[in-house]
């Protein structure tokens, strides 16, 4: 904690800010939406397919809009946006807990979803451009702060949820409504140093599209992001698979097991890898680690009840917590410099714009790679061969590594530079 304390305040005040505004953010968001799909089922009794659109509307909101989100950053400068994608976090939040109807629960759910698509890029390019030359290192710390809000998140509403659901809402569009509050009068008005096209957001879309590099990057990346993500599906699944008795419990312990590599790990994981790696090596390190970390579920030790002794527990269970350990290793090892990177690659220009087209890359590709995964899970259950599911993410890993490291050594993932204007003749 020292070194996180030290490291932390050798930024700026602005980049300290971001860094504290993500946490709240974080904490935010996952006090709420855990529990918003019970909420939405015991509490206001909609139907399965009427929670799923609330639910799918918000991440098709944010996941889709993330383009428009970094572009208007890089229009209008990076405090507006952030300051309107909290104003409708706090709208949203507080719909959700007081609202009943279904049209008014889509329009809140669209509404913290296009939020998210709003601050997320433009709070990465704002981070990314008060760091300079200390990115990767901004972007380690950055982490920390994300990962804790998603821990403290949860245990929040989890005590709010004792008293109500409507009480989880007040606080979340709460801690926004003070988040933006204090935006406003503490964040500088900064806009990008550079500037967008002259031809409008068209130009701005093209000259993002055409920079093959960026989208080969992206589209190489987006394994590492099935692999992240199986801590909310396949992993808990295993859980629930090893342990029948007390799966929600063990799936709480491997979100306490992920945050706590990132938090606890980062700094020192991050400054490890840049004394001996490339940012590009440790990329394809990070993601090879991140595949391999499902080779311990290889072994399956059979479920665990009630009545199975300590030995017998430990032999169920070493394997999902060695896995999410290594999980988060993998990503605690890739993030800063995948980050840092996406900058790179951009050639500072137009940043927001390009993370915000990554990340819908992204986001689509863990949307079909969820589904890739859940097809892969039933088949193999069927089939009596479960570590086949294993297998693919292993796979994954390998093939995602493998994508990186062939663009590195093709030179594609080289800082890009604007060509110099062709010498017209007297």
């Amino acid at each position: 904690m020292k070194s996180l304390a030290a490291q932390f305040r050798s930024f700026s005040g602005c980049a300290r800010l971001l860094m504290v505004q993500q946490f709240t953010i974080n904490t935010a968001f996952y006090m709420l939406m855990p529990y918003l799909a019970g909420h939405l089922t015991d509490g206001l009794g909609l139907a399965a397919w009427a929670v799923g659109l609330v639910l799918g509307v918000r991440n098709f909101t944010q996941q889709g809009m993330f383009l428009v989100g970094g572009t208007l950053a890089d229009r209008l400068g990076y405090k507006p946006v952030i300051v309107a994608g909290c104003v409708l976090r706090t709208v949203g939040f507080g719909l959700l807990g007081f609202v009943g109807s279904l049209p008014a629960l889509v329009v809140a759910s669209a509404a913290t979803g296009f939020a998210g698509a709003l601050f997320n890029p433009a709070v990465r390019a704002y981070l990314a451009e008060e760091a300079g030359e200390r990115r990767v290192a901004a972007f380690a710390a950055f982490n920390v702060f994300y990962q804790a809000g998603m821990f403290v998140g949860p245990l929040v509403g989890l005590a709010l949820l004792a008293a109500d659901f409507r009480l989880i809402c007040s606080v979340a569009a709460v801690l926004f409504l003070a988040l933006t509050v204090i935006q406003l009068r503490m964040l500088p008005a900064r806009r990008t140093t550079s500037r967008p096209e002259p031809g409008g957001v068209l130009a701005d879309w093209r000259t993002v599209v055409a920079n093959r590099p960026f989208l080969l990057f992206s589209l190489a990346m987006i394994g590492s992001y099935v692999l992240s993500f199986q801590v909310y599906l396949a992993l808990p699944l295993q859980a629930h698979r090893v342990a029948p008795d007390r799966g929600d419990a063990v799936t709480t312990a491997l979100f306490a097991v992920s945050a706590v590599v990132a938090v606890a790990g980062q700094l020192k994981i991050t400054a490890w890898a840049r004394a001996r790696w490339s940012s590009q090596r440790a990329i394809v390190y990070g993601i090879a680690i991140m595949g391999a970390a499902f080779l311990p579920l290889l072994t399956d030790a059979g479920p665990a009840t009630r009545d199975t002794g300590s030995l017998g527990w430990t032999a169920a269970l070493a394997p999902l917590i060695a896995t999410v350990a290594l999980l988060g290793l993998g990503t605690a090892v890739v993030y800063p410099f995948e980050m840092d990177t996406v900058v790179s690659l951009a050639g500072g220009r137009l940043v927001a714009t390009y993370y915000g087209l990554y990340n819908t890359v992204s986001g689509l590709g863990i949307t079909l790679g969820n589904l890739a995964t859940g097809a892969v899970w039933d088949a193999a259950d069927r089939a009596g061969h479960p570590e086949l599911t294993w297998w693919v993410l292993v796979v994954t890993g390998a093939f995602c590594a493998g994508c990186v490291a062939l663009l590195a050594r093709s030179g594609r993932l080289t800082a890009y530079t604007e060509p110099e204007p062709a010498a017209t003749a007297s």
